[in-house]
């Protein structure tokens, strides 16, 4: 504030730039900016079925309308006057001093007029909207779910919004949020499928079905002689996602092997397996030198949960040193 002026407009600033009024849409003497209403935004859970296949879905929504009765003017008479507690603006400044030549303003709707810069006498309040000037209204909005759509991928449905007076109406955006499959995996226009064989089928040959996204059914098979190792992979083309607006073209169905080993074998069944399987590797040390050799005792471990429990301990122990006197210097040289 400069020294012996007055009080000045908080939004002339804004008036300069925007042509009049503030940019929170108050009144003001060089004309009114239409403001735009704020976008309603609502997520909508689909299957990955549905993102594959197509789908539709109708959804009830509520949203302010303008009052029919009174177009929007909140009175019989369609007259209202300039609110006194903002002058018309919409908004009150608060000004708060901070220290000495320090001063903090804040803007906040006014409560009198809620925002709109007007008042009504209750005399004259539309009986159908209460001089609110909108009503609530139901709607039906069909949602339509293209194929090949992509998670967080959005459909709007322009001025769907709640409307208000001398406003442009927002939009209506639908997010999709695609639920997890218990099969199938998506990357982009590919599909990602897990399948376990056991040993024997991996070394033997395998056949299965599957059951694809739109319930036709694939057969999988392996070539003669072929011997599919654990977490390998097979691609089938044509087989994966529709492509988002050129849903005839598909990205590529992969397959991801693991193999089920069984728990353990009777000795007849290392017999058996010996007899056909590749020859072990011949040692290449004696059987005195394996003698001198000290035999060691080897068990199962879960290496993820090692790797967090030796994490954790070396954790604990970096704590316990930070808990020593004098920052943890416990070796000191000896003074000749």
């Amino acid at each position: 504030m400069g020294g012996g002026g007055g009080m000045h407009d908080p939004f002339d600033i804004f008036q300069s730039f925007f042509g009049g009024g503030s940019p929170f849409g108050g009144g003001s003497s060089r004309g009114r900016r239409q403001r735009r209403g704020d976008d309603v935004v609502h997520p909508l859970k689909v299957s990955l079925e549905d993102l594959y296949n197509g789908t539709s879905k109708k959804l009830s929504l509520s949203r302010n309308v303008l009052c029919s009765k009174c177009n929007g003017k909140g009175s019989k008479s369609g007259a209202s006057s300039r609110c006194a507690g903002c002058q018309g603006s919409g908004f009150k400044v608060q000004i708060r001093q901070l220290g000495p030549g320090m001063i903090q303003q804040m803007q906040h709707p006014c409560n009198e007029c809620k925002g709109s810069g007007e008042t009504i006498s209750d005399k004259d309040r539309c009986p159908q909207c209460k001089g609110d000037k909108v009503v609530p209204e139901k709607k039906v909005l069909e949602v339509v779910v293209e194929k090949g759509m992509q998670n967080g991928q959005k459909i709007t449905f322009p001025g769907e919004a709640d409307e208000a007076p001398d406003t442009a109406t927002g939009d209506i955006i639908f997010v999709l949020q695609q639920k997890e499959h218990p099969k199938f995996k998506r990357k982009g226009d590919d599909l990602f499928y897990e399948h376990t064989l056991t040993l024997t089928e991996s070394l033997c040959g395998f056949q299965f079905v599957l059951t694809h996204l739109d319930n036709r059914q694939l057969l999988i098979k392996s070539n003669p002689g072929e011997v599919v190792k654990p977490d390998s992979f097979k691609a089938i083309n044509d087989e994966g996602m529709p492509m988002y607006q050129r849903p005839f073209m598909k990205g590529k169905l992969y397959i991801h092997f693991s193999v089920e080993f069984p728990d353990s074998l009777s000795p007849e069944q290392c017999k058996a397996l010996e007899a056909v399987l590749p020859p072990k590797p011949v040692s290449q040390y004696t059987d005195m030198e394996l003698d001198e050799c000290e035999e060691t005792m080897s068990y199962d471990v879960n290496i993820e949960e090692e790797m967090r429990r030796r994490q954790q301990q070396h954790q604990e122990a970096y704590d316990e040193d930070d808990d020593v006197p004098g920052g943890g210097q416990r070796v000191q040289c000896a003074q000749q």
